[in-house]
């Protein structure tokens, strides 16, 4: 990608505390050790059963990561938009939850 050009996603950002940082990586660090647990189940030609409920726990570990960055959003960026008079950003948080309602 050139220079000149800029992406959506790329031209926000959100700003976050310490500790608010360090919980979220906290999280994405207790995730990605899952994941590779089930790579070594899946090494190690463990039982189906047992790795899918692993599997699952993946999948509740990510759903509980997405409810705690969404909530903070919703606190922090969505309701100082709204006070800015940035009312698009409602629209954008619809698109959001429907993308991770899939």
């Amino acid at each position: 990608m050139s220079e000149n050009r800029s992406c959506e996603c790329c031209e926000k950002s959100t700003m976050r505390s310490d500790d608010e940082k360090k919980k979220l990586i906290h999280r994405l660090n207790r995730i990605e050790g899952q994941i590779r647990g089930i790579r070594g189940m899946i090494e190690n030609n463990a039982y189906c059963t047992d790795v899918l409920i692993q599997s699952a726990a993946v999948n509740s570990a990510v759903n509980s990561f997405n409810r705690e960055l969404i909530a903070s959003h919703i606190k922090g960026c969505v309701t100082r938009d709204i006070r800015d008079g940035k009312e698009d950003v409602v629209d954008e948080l619809v698109l959001t939850l429907q993308k991770l309602m899939k």
